[in-house]
């Protein structure tokens, strides 16, 4: 057990390749489902356009990081476990961007997912989950609201 043969499959090594596989399946599902909409161009984007750009770019991280993971692992490799906090906070901020962005809108939706996101890593406190929260808020309305105009309400009451 301690020569790091049972541990291998949670070094360093295997977490890069596999969470880049698994980067690069994600960006290739989002370009695929993103080929059901019409793309358009650039100068007229299609709803398909935004989920294909961002699906490809997604894909090529992923093999770039499955390819920086290629070499030895190492025989004392440290055993790192999973960040089940880490994973709860970020699918629970998902699952609460879907709900909160139909009953309350952009800026309600886009607080909950940065918060409950910033939440995930043991080293962020309330107060700054709170301060990031709120900048990413403003940011949402410049960007998302105010200069692509997406048609995305601020705020709506229940629906």
């Amino acid at each position: 057990m301690e020569d790091g043969s049972s541990r291998g499959f949670f070094s360093r090594y295997h977490r890069d390749y596999y969470g880049g596989a698994l980067l690069m399946l994600i960006g290739l599902g989002a370009v695929y489902m993103g080929f059901g909409y019409h793309i358009g161009d650039l100068r007229h984007m299609g709803p398909g356009y935004f989920p294909v750009a961002i699906g490809a770019i997604i894909a090529f991280m992923g093999v770039l990081i499955a390819m920086g993971a290629r070499g030895e692992v190492e025989e004392n490799a440290e055993y790192l476990p999973p960040e089940w906090r880490g994973w709860a906070c970020i699918i629970s901020s998902i699952i609460a961007f879907v709900i909160v962005g139909h009953y309350g809108g952009l800026l309600p939706a886009t607080f909950v997912i940065v918060f409950i996101s910033a939440l995930g890593d043991k080293q962020n406190t309330i107060k700054a989950a709170l301060a990031l929260a709120l900048g990413m808020c403003l940011i949402a309305w410049v960007v998302f609201y105010w200069g692509l105009q997406l048609q995305f309400p601020l705020f709506t009451w229940g629906n």
